[in-house]
């Protein structure tokens, strides 16, 4: 066997340390991460300097993305209406693709979010929603809703509620979960079968169900074309864009039922996101971005940013700033959430859409 010099390895070893720490350098402990359904790729933007530091290849049809608590991964669906059943999985500070996460007969993958350590995802050609638990490199979870076109989602921070919108069925769907276990008891034994079964006083014994209970799902029905929305930072209302007649259905989430119909003037609306405050919702509808005071339910302004094909709504967690994804013109639109005029763009790949922010621990 050949041997090496001394100096050789400590070459090889110095060339690798300095390309992990180039990367961890690179990429800032603060970043945009916005995708491009063009060319199928993840941008890693450094807010600060508003500058594309790193680009990572996420496969077909990239839609959405989320961000792990930590900062160090993020997870990008690869919807294809159908044709596409997995979730492209990013080393953020490494800046590679890791293995695909292939959710196999769950396909058509959307709405992402990453909460209680899992990947939550909706699953639009099955009509469910499930959760992929990085941990043990498994979808630990399935429910169905039903409904057509379970596109976007929201997980509240307990796990104990999920929120799914769903565009063609023109409804949004309510999970609640339950401590009980899911199902009835089991089935009565046949006659004569009783040797080696349990006894019980009372009557037979309830079998246990799934681990993690049973989960209750309410139907509401809203507009056409349902597909943005957001949860309010205290949870207790849900607003959704109806694309289709421009409205807005406002839910009371206690009550589990649409209290007031915004008429928005807001058609092809596709996302809505909330404030960190909740005094304000943010409207992507084709070329505008539309401002709505929360407690009046009023426009507040209407910016006319792009040709159109506007996406993807995100808002820094300090409020400071909103971004927003216009396909057609190619950039992402910085808005100042103070004076709520556009200042600034980010060029992070054609046709950009799915938007999320990493902080890194």
């Amino acid at each position: 066997m050949k041997s090496f010099p001394q100096f050789g390895i400590l070459a090889v070893s110095a060339v690798v340390c300095s390309a992990v720490v180039l990367a961890q350098s690179a990429t800032t402990k603060t970043s945009l991460l916005v995708l491009s359904k063009h060319d199928h790729t993840l941008a890693i933007v450094d807010p600060s300097t508003l500058k594309v530091v790193g680009r990572v290849p996420v496969g077909d049809d990239p839609h959405e993305v989320v961000a792990s608590a930590d900062g160090h991964t993020a997870y990008v669906s690869n919807y294809g209406f159908g044709a596409f059943h997995t979730i492209a999985v990013v080393d953020l500070i490494a800046q590679h693709q890791e293995p695909l996460i292939d959710l196999g007969a769950l396909r058509g993958p959307h709405g992402l979010v990453f909460q209680q350590g899992k990947v939550w995802f909706t699953a639009e050609a099955a009509k469910a929603i499930g959760s992929y638990d990085p941990s043990s490199g498994k979808v630990n979870w399935i429910m169905g809703t039903g409904q057509n076109r379970t596109h976007m989602l929201y997980v509240f921070p307990d796990g104990q509620k999920i929120v799914t919108a769903n565009v063609n069925a023109a409804t949004v769907t309510v999970l609640e979960h339950t401590d009980g276990p899911a199902g009835g008891p089991p089935p009565p034994p046949p006659p004569g079968a009783t040797q080696g079964m349990p006894q019980s006083v009372g009557g037979p014994k309830r079998m246990p169900g799934p681990p993690g209970g049973d989960w209750n799902e309410t139907v509401i029905p809203v507009g056409g074309g349902a597909e943005g929305f957001d949860v309010s930072p205290d949870g207790k209302q849900a607003w959704v864009a109806n694309a289709w007649d421009g409205t807005i259905s406002v839910i009371d989430i206690a009550q589990k039922k649409v209290t007031a119909t915004v008429q928005a003037n807001a058609r092809g609306a596709n996302r809505l996101k909330f404030t960190p405050d909740g005094n304000r919702a943010l409207v992507s509808a084709g070329a505008e971005l539309v401002v709505f005071d929360v407690a009046t339910q009023k426009e507040v302004k209407r910016l006319s940013i792009g040709k159109g094909g506007g996406g993807g709504i995100l808002v820094q967690p300090d409020g400071q700033r909103a971004y927003a994804a216009y396909a057609e013109d190619g950039f992402v639109a910085i808005v100042d959430l103070k004076s709520l005029e556009v200042v600034g763009k980010v060029d992070a790949g054609p046709n950009p859409d799915g938007l999320a922010w990493a902080v890194r621990e």
